[in-house]
C-alpha cells in the first residue's frame, strides 16, 4: 500500500492556501482514514496532534499529520 503525503497528494491543499485542515479533510489526505478512527485516535492520544478552537471545533495542521505519518514507519511486522 502506498501512502501519499500531503505534499504530494495531486488534491491536497497546499500550505499557503490552506494551514489548517478539518478531521474529513484529513481523512482525505490518509487512505483508509475514517472520522470516527481518526476521533478514536484523538481519544487515545495516539492520532496526530490537532487544535481545539472552540468545544466543537477540531483542526489539524498539515504539517503535524505529515510528521505523525513519518513517526509511524515500520521496518517489521513483529512487535
Amino acid at each position: 500500500m502506498t501512502v501519499q503525503l500531503a505534499a504530494e497528494h495531486p488534491e491536497a491543499p497546499r500550505a499557503a492556501e490552506q494551514k489548517y485542515l478539518t478531521p474529513a479533510q484529513t481523512c482525505d489526505l490518509i487512505p483508509g482514514m475514517t472520522v470516527g478512527h481518526l476521533a478514536q485516535l484523538r481519544f487515545t492520544g495516539k492520532g496526530p496532534k490537532f487544535l481545539k478552537p472552540t468545544p466543537r471545533t477540531v483542526l489539524y495542521r498539515t504539517a503535524d499529520i505529515i510528521a505523525w505519518l513519518e513517526n509511524s514507519e515500520q521496518t517489521s511486522t513483529a512487535v
